[in-house]
C-alpha cells in the first residue's frame, strides 16, 4: 500500500478533517505518504478534497464543504451559434417606399446603427424602426436584410452580424448603407469607430471617430426592395459572394424584441400610417417611448395620435358648442324684434293761443 497514493495521476483522496500541522509537511515535503498515515494526520472537522499529483506534490482544492465534496471548474466562454440568413418570408405585394427620417444620435460608445426596414405580418407591411444595438462579439458588423423580388414573389433575405458586410439587394438605406458596402464606422481593434460624416455621433459622449466623405455610386431613392418591376437592378458582387460564405451570427435577442415589438404597434403598419410612421427610429432596441424616439417626414406626432384617442372633457367640448349658442341667440333676436324697435314719438301737444290784448277805447 506504500506509495500508492503517489503512483495514481490525480487520484483523489477523501478525509474527514483538516490539521493545519499535519497539512503544512505534505504541501513542502515530497516524502511518500501511505494511504494510512496521511489519513493519521487529519482530523476529522471539515470535509477535503485532495488530490494526488505526480512526484508526490499534494494540492489541497477545497476545504469548509459541510456534507459533500466540490470540485471547482472554471467556465469557459459560451459556445458561439452560427447562423444561417435565409428567406424568411414571400408575398406578392411590393413593400412601400423606404420612410424619410433623421438618425438619432448615438446613446453611448459601442453601438452600431441598424436601419429600419418594411416587414410582413398578416396582411400589410409594418416599419421596425432603425435603431443603435450592441453587437454580440467584437468585430462583427450588421448585414441588413432586403426584400427581393423573384418567381413572382417578394421574398425578405434576413440581416445577421458578420465580420463583413455583405449583400443587401442595393438598397441605399442611409447612414452609412449606401447599398454597396458599409462607411457609417470601422472596427479598429477591440473599439469601434464611428464616421461623422455619415453618423449622428455626440463627441462629448462617444472619443471614437473620424471624418471621411462617403461618395454614392448609386442611385440615391427611396425604393426598398431589389428586382422587378420599380425594384433595383443590383446582383452580388465577387466579393459579397464570398462573405455571404463567412460564419453568420442571428440577430441579437433585443433585436428580436424589437422587430416584435414593432408588429404589435398598429400605428406601424403601412395602411394605418401611409407609408409615414410616427416612430421611424429609435435610441436603442424597443425603445418606442423613450425620449429621442424619431419620426418620419410628413408623419403625424404620436403625442397628437395620442390627444385624439382621449375622452373630451367639458372644457374641450365647450369650444364645439359655440356655434350653436350663437345660432340661438341669432334665433332669440327675430322672435322678439320690439326690444330693437325704436319707440314713436307722441305729436306735441297743441299750445293754447295766447290772447290778444284789445287798444283801449
Amino acid at each position: 500500500m506504500a506509495n500508492q497514493c503517489l503512483a495514481e495521476n490525480y487520484c483523489r483522496v477523501l478525509a474527514a478533517g483538516v490539521n493545519a500541522a499535519a497539512i503544512r509537511p505534505l504541501l513542502f515535503d515530497t516524502s511518500t505518504y501511505t494511504r494510512s498515515s496521511l489519513m493519521s494526520k487529519l482530523s476529522p472537522t471539515a470535509p477535503l478534497v485532495v488530490l494526488c499529483v505526480r512526484s508526490g506534490v499534494l494540492a489541497v482544492l477545497a476545504a469548509s464543504l459541510i456534507g459533500c465534496v466540490a470540485q471547482v471548474r472554471v467556465a469557459g466562454p459560451p459556445p458561439v451559434t452560427y447562423y444561417a440568413p435565409g428567406v424568411e418570408v414571400q408575398v406578392r405585394e411590393a413593400p412601400p417606399p423606404l420612410p424619410d427620417y433623421q438618425q438619432p444620435p448615438c446613446p453611448e460608445d459601442g453601438y452600431l446603427w441598424t436601419p429600419g426596414y418594411w416587414a410582413w405580418a398578416g396582411a400589410d407591411y409594418y416599419w421596425v424602426p432603425g435603431t443603435w444595438v450592441q453587437p454580440p462579439l467584437v468585430g462583427v458588423l450588421w448585414t441588413p436584410g432586403y426584400w427581393g423580388f423573384a418567381g413572382g414573389v417578394y421574398a425578405f433575405h434576413a440581416g445577421y452580424w458578420g465580420p463583413h458586410v455583405g449583400f443587401y439587394g442595393g438598397v441605399n438605406y442611409g447612414y452609412g448603407y449606401t447599398g454597396i458596402g458599409f462607411a457609417g464606422g470601422a472596427w479598429q481593434g477591440n473599439h469601434y469607430s464611428y464616421n461623422r460624416a455619415v453618423t449622428n455621433v455626440n463627441v462629448t459622449v462617444v472619443h471614437n471617430t473620424y471624418n471621411t466623405t462617403v461618395i454614392n455610386n448609386v442611385a440615391v431613392n427611396k425604393v426598398s426592395f431589389n428586382g422587378g418591376a420599380g425594384g433595383i437592378a443590383a446582383t452580388p458582387s465577387t466579393q459579397e459572394r464570398q462573405f455571404a460564405q463567412e460564419k453568420h451570427l442571428a440577430p441579437t435577442t433585443l433585436q428580436q424584441q424589437h422587430t416584435q415589438q414593432a408588429a404589435h404597434n398598429p400605428g406601424l403598419f403601412a395602411r394605418a400610417n401611409g407609408g409615414h410612421p410616427a416612430i421611424a427610429a429609435t435610441p436603442r432596441p424597443a425603445a418606442f417611448n423613450a425620449p429621442g424616439v424619431v419620426g418620419a417626414r410628413g408623419a403625424a406626432a404620436p403625442q397628437a395620435q395620442f390627444q385624439r384617442e382621449q375622452p373630451r372633457t367639458p372644457a374641450q367640448n365647450q369650444p364645439a358648442a359655440q356655434p350653436q349658442q350663437a345660432a340661438n341667440q341669432k334665433q332669440v333676436a327675430v322672435q322678439k324684434p320690439a326690444p330693437v324697435r325704436k319707440a314713436k314719438k307722441a305729436p306735441p301737444k297743441p299750445q293754447p293761443k295766447k290772447k290778444e290784448d284789445k287798444p283801449a277805447g
